[in-house]
């Protein structure tokens, strides 16, 4: 099993390019795909879950030219049937379900043993209701889908899922009549800006999105934001080791901002700076200078869905806060590509920290600077793999990762970035 030794990093120091966004990379690449006319897609994330994204659109008939992170794409509105490998991606799987049921033909959406493993019905049921047509195992992968004509339907989503919401809407494209969603808790909207931008009447009034059967994408450019997600890592590094970090071209989506959220409620010192807009996203470049008073945190429900991938991170930011920081309202990690809350907890201990997890959350305790000198194996988690990348660079005695190349998933040069190289 390959490895990654991690000495001690004191001051991470560092101003970087963010990495781009791998959720606008899916869906851009995937509307176009299913787009009348040709556009270009800039910055894209070449990490795999989106490779699969490419190769998927691919194999149902679109024409997709990559030249680097770059692609010219000429979409096909009628899909070729096809076997379309997910690989380890839940949004390929989940977003292509929806745009897949209303189209004539037949599809088989596989993918490996951890996408395998993982919910579907929250996708299966809403598509079912609209008049899909869908095979599954139990609720989970292979998903044999027969697209045929649909209806639109009034849904309440039981979980916040922007996957499912985006499925649900991709399905009421071409569906007869209109379908509505409406929002416990809002999720990211990546998927209702792009819509917009790309010609398709969508309206939001309140916590309920409506959008009439029957549309046309229309190709459209798209320059991908970077990914806040992915920008979590160095800055959290460089607020637990005393280091400065600035990432230029941080998406700041409103439904994705809870990283700042924690900043703010634990005193961070960091500011946002150089605003600017681009297809109805909003990017912008945040730097971090210390931890400030260093206060606990304290995540609920409502913010879950604007920092989901950041909590592991985010984890080992409250080693180094003073008193308890607590999450709650985040059973959702239990099903993602490992049970996070569950690995999060190992990572924290792995490393000398006190956490606990409870059944819909976590709780750790501040103990100051981690010991570490462990070797912590993520079970080929990305997110989990730079988590501990970061405890590593910020303990004692530094630590090992095993099978890193995971973190290609969504940082395809996460360790060149921690070691200096880019």
């Amino acid at each position: 099993m390959q490895k990654i030794d991690i000495s001690p990093i004191p001051k991470f120091t560092r101003t970087l390019v963010c990495a781009p966004d791998k959720s606008i990379t899916h869906r851009a690449v995937m509307f176009n795909a299913a787009a009348k006319g040709k556009a270009e897609v800039r910055g894209m994330l070449l990490g795999q879950d989106c490779l699969s994204t490419i190769d998927c659109m691919r194999r149902l008939g679109a024409s997709i030219e990559q030249k680097g992170d770059n692609a010219v794409i000429a979409g096909t509105q009628g899909f070729a049937s096809a076997k379309l490998d997910c690989g380890n991606s839940g949004t390929t799987m989940r977003l292509l379900s929806g745009l897949a049921a209303a189209r004539a033909g037949t599809f088989t959406l596989f993918g490996d043993q951890s996408l395998s493993s993982r919910p579907m019905r929250r996708v299966i049921d809403p598509l079912t209701a609209m008049g899909a047509q869908i095979a599954s195992q139990e609720g989970k992968a292979p998903l044999c889908i027969t697209g045929q004509r649909l209806h639109g339907i009034d849904y309440v989503m039981p979980v916040a899922s922007a996957q499912v919401k985006s499925a649900v809407l991709l399905a009421g494209l071409g569906a007869e009549g209109v379908t509505r969603v409406t929002e416990k808790e809002r999720t990211r909207d990546h998927t209702e800006i792009l819509l917009r931008h790309m010609g398709v009447r969508i309206t939001r009034e309140n916590d309920c999105i409506t959008l009439a059967g029957d549309q046309t994408l229309h190709a459209a450019d798209v320059c991908v934001a970077g990914d806040i997600s992915s920008a979590a890592f160095p800055l959290v590094c460089g607020l637990i080791t005393g280091g400065r970090v600035c990432v230029h071209n941080v998406g700041l989506n409103p439904t994705r901002t809870g990283l700042l959220e924690v900043f703010d409620q634990i005193g961070a010192d960091y500011e946002v700076a150089d605003i600017q807009w681009n297809g109805g996203e909003k990017t912008g470049t945040v730097c971090v200078r210390g931890l400030g008073h260093g206060r606990p945190f304290a995540i609920g429900h409502d913010m879950i869905p604007r920092l989901v991938d950041e909590i592991p991170v985010l984890a080992v930011l409250a080693c180094y806060l003073s008193g308890e920081s607590v999450v709650t309202g985040a059973q959702e990690l239990r099903v993602k590509e490992s049970d996070r809350i569950a690995a999060t907890v190992r990572l924290v201990r792995a490393f000398g920290g006190d956490a606990q997890d409870t059944p819909d959350g976590l709780i750790v305790r501040g103990v100051g600077q981690l010991a570490g000198g462990c070797t912590f194996d993520p079970a080929l988690d990305h997110r989990m793999a730079m988590s501990a990348a970061v405890a590593a660079a910020a303990c004692k005695k530094g630590g090992t990762v095993l099978s890193p190349a995971c973190a290609a998933v969504s940082y395809p040069h996460f360790w060149r970035m921690l070691a200096g190289e880019q």
